[in-house]
């Protein structure tokens, strides 16, 4: 995929970069000649950006006013936003009956209000330079669901909605947008999931990734962010200008059943 994603520089503001996809996405856009404005709740994400060349911003972007300065820095930096990767997620497993409302709320503000605000935010530059790639990292609960993660699902259900909308409102002006949807990915958020999946199906954690995380699958493995990040370079490239409003499953054939 690296010749079709060859591409002049842009400027990128790329979410959640502490570890798995998000950093695999800045790691991808610096060596495609990106410049990079990684944004991240954890501060030690700064050092991983110092060390590829990214600029670093780091924001609680559960906070609207945060998801507009993160924006407000990548254009004082670079003078624009080219591409927008929203990937910034946290998981939080319990049934509906328990859920404690504030996590709801600080879940969906992060996934779903967050994505919203940063697009709005980015737009203008965008439209005004008549170029612009929205990649909004969803996932396979996108599409399906699983018990226990209301928040989470319907955060990335609405995800879908708003890169349809995007891709709508942003074809005319040279905006595009698309979202990837990937099943299990090695990462922390993922990891972690592992365990409360035990606890909240009494079962252990080896049993979980096999009777669980990877019951639908057709490809019995966790996906690597890289596999994700080769997508996203794609989607973010001038090879993909006729690519918008689409959907793109990296679910090791979960959704084929």
């Amino acid at each position: 995929m690296s010749n079709a994603t060859s591409t002049v520089p842009r400027v990128a503001l790329v979410t959640g970069t502490a570890s798995g996809i998000g950093e695999a996405v800045v790691h991808q856009f610096r060596e495609l000649g990106h410049q990079v404005l990684a944004v991240d709740f954890n501060d030690q994400a700064r050092a991983k950006a110092d060390a590829v060349g990214a600029a670093f911003f780091q924001a609680d972007l559960s906070d609207g006013e945060a998801c507009k300065a993160a924006v407000a820095e990548a254009i004082k930096r670079f003078g624009k936003v080219d591409i927008l990767v929203n990937n910034a997620g946290i998981q939080h497993v319990s049934p509906i009956e328990d859920f404690p409302e504030a996590k709801w709320r600080q879940i969906i503000d992060l996934m779903l209000t967050a994505p919203f605000l940063l697009t709005q935010a980015a737009w203008p530059s965008m439209r005004e330079n008549g170029w612009g790639r929205i990649v909004n990292i969803a996932s396979v609960h996108a599409q399906v669901a699983s018990p226990g993660k209301s928040a989470y699902i319907s955060a990335k259900h609405g995800m879908i909605g708003l890169t349809k909308t995007a891709a709508l409102e942003g074809g005319p002006q040279g905006i595009t947008a698309n979202a990837i949807c990937p099943a299990y990915v090695k990462t922390p958020l993922v990891e972690n999931q592992i365990a409360d999946q035990a606890r909240l199906h009494d079962m252990d954690e080896q049993d979980v990734v096999e009777q669980i995380m990877l019951k639908n699958a057709a490809v019995k493995r966790l996906i690597d962010p890289e596999e994700v990040s080769a997508l996203v370079a794609y989607l973010a490239s001038d090879a993909a200008g006729a690519v918008t409003g689409s959907s793109w499953n990296i679910d090791l054939g979960w959704t084929a059943q």
